[in-house]
């Protein structure tokens, strides 16, 4: 393949080859339908073009691909603005590589624990520490230790963990440990950080967390996050585009993200804790396109099959996206988001079924069982001064789809 490469490269340049790897990127992806023949208006769609275009000139973000899909239909797919401003601008195209961030959570993270919770190989009520021993529980300010957490507390970011770690600080885990460690030392050191309360009493979105289950899921399988979620969701869906640390071959197609030290981040992980951990963590780390996205997003609607590759039960599809009962205040599901103060991606129209996620780098997945609809919005917020703007923006975009659908109450397609 590389020599190939090679010979590419010398037979039509760079941005010949650039342009031959999205035509295939296209190739592979299906193509769009008419708004109407899936029960949604074309005209209420064109309005993103001018939501979009208003936030790129306030520079909000350079660019972004908005993907939407309605009863196994692609509807709308488009790029808009730049994939990046510096070292020079080049324009944005729908078949380019995004750092999903968080959205690896739900995706790559939450899916793969609940394969191995389908085999039997490990359950949700079983406490962090038999599977990280070094996990502490809450202290109360009497010092009298409290309940364990279990693995569903870590899911629903409900484990009494705080949301993140310092890494550059005085006590920072690079101070600690240098620029390079593995996830299995990086959970033992998570694992020792004072709770901040009883586990299942508060939400704390933790990154911690999300390292911690994948460092479980390779204690449990003997695969990383990355190996198994390839072998086990990425390549029976056949998400050629999805990947943890994405290949030299396709980092022209990545999307750049800010600019750190000095160095431009592109094909490279935007976290910082996954970046500690070589591109490889439970809570970032994974890069996609809006094509591959949308069929995770059919997966999902089609109760865990796609095309013939079943990744998940139906049982379990259902029980990840609803509210986990045992803590309703946090609105979580096992992943996914519902009704927490992160589900603004969702907007005002959406009903109490949907479900999605977002990344801090600047993208978002929402998906709504009841109509069938799901809407993929990718930018590119971070760059390239992590200082752009896209909350209020996401919950715009879901506006116009979701007043986009004609008939909410048609029944369901066969499954």
């Amino acid at each position: 393949m590389r020599s190939e490469m090679r010979s590419s490269v010398k037979k039509f340049g760079v941005p010949i080859l650039i342009a031959l790897l999205l035509s295939a990127c296209r190739l592979e992806s299906s193509g769009t339908v008419r708004p109407e023949e899936a029960g949604m208006s074309g005209k209420q769609l064109r309005l993103l073009d001018g939501v979009l275009e208003n936030a790129i000139s306030r520079k909000d973000f350079p660019g972004a691909v908005i993907l939407i899909g309605r009863r196994g239909k692609v509807v709308f797919r488009k790029a808009y603005g730049q994939c990046q401003w510096v070292p020079k601008r080049k324009p944005m195209d729908e078949a380019m590589i995004f750092d999903l961030a968080s959205i690896t959570k739900p995706v790559a993270t939450a899916t793969s624990l609940m394969i191995l919770v389908e085999e039997g190989k490990v359950s949700l009520d079983e406490k962090v520490k038999e599977y990280v021993p070094e996990f502490v529980p809450y202290i109360d300010p009497s010092g009298k230790p409290g309940e364990d957490a279990r693995i569903w507390h870590l899911l629903t970011h409900t484990s009494g963990l705080p949301p993140y770690t310092e890494f550059l600080g005085h006590e920072g885990v690079e101070k600690q440990f240098g620029q390079h460690l593995a996830t299995e030392q990086l959970a033992a050191y998570i694992a020792q950080l004072p709770k901040t309360d009883p586990p299942g009493t508060a939400l704390h979105y933790s990154c911690l967390g999300y390292i911690t289950l994948a460092h479980i899921i390779k204690k449990v399988s003997g695969q990383d996050i990355a190996q198994f979620s390839q072998e086990r969701i990425f390549s029976p869906l056949k998400m050629k585009h999805t990947f943890y640390r994405p290949p030299e071959k396709v980092r022209s197609l990545c999307v750049p993200t800010e600019i750190v030290g000095g160095k431009l981040l592109s094909g490279v992980v935007h976290d910082p804790l996954a970046r500690l951990q070589g591109g490889i963590s439970g809570n970032a780390g994974l890069f996609s396109t809006a094509d591959d996205l949308a069929v995770f997003a059919e997966m999902m609607l089609h109760d865990g099959s796609y095309k013939g590759a079943r990744i998940l039960s139906p049982l379990t599809v259902a029980r990840m996206t609803t509210v986990w009962p045992k803590a309703v205040f946090a609105g979580r599901g096992l992943g996914w988001d519902l009704d927490s103060s992160q589900s603004t991606n969702g907007g005002d129209l959406f009903g109490p079924n949907s479900y999605g996620h977002t990344g801090y780098t600047g993208t978002s997945i929402w998906i709504d069982p009841d109509t069938e609809t799901y809407v993929i919005f990718l930018t590119n917020r971070v760059h390239p001064d992590d200082k752009g703007a896209i909350i209020a923006l996401r919950s715009r975009v879901a506006n116009v789809v979701a007043a986009a659908i004609q008939d909410p109450q048609a029944p369901k397609t066969l499954r």
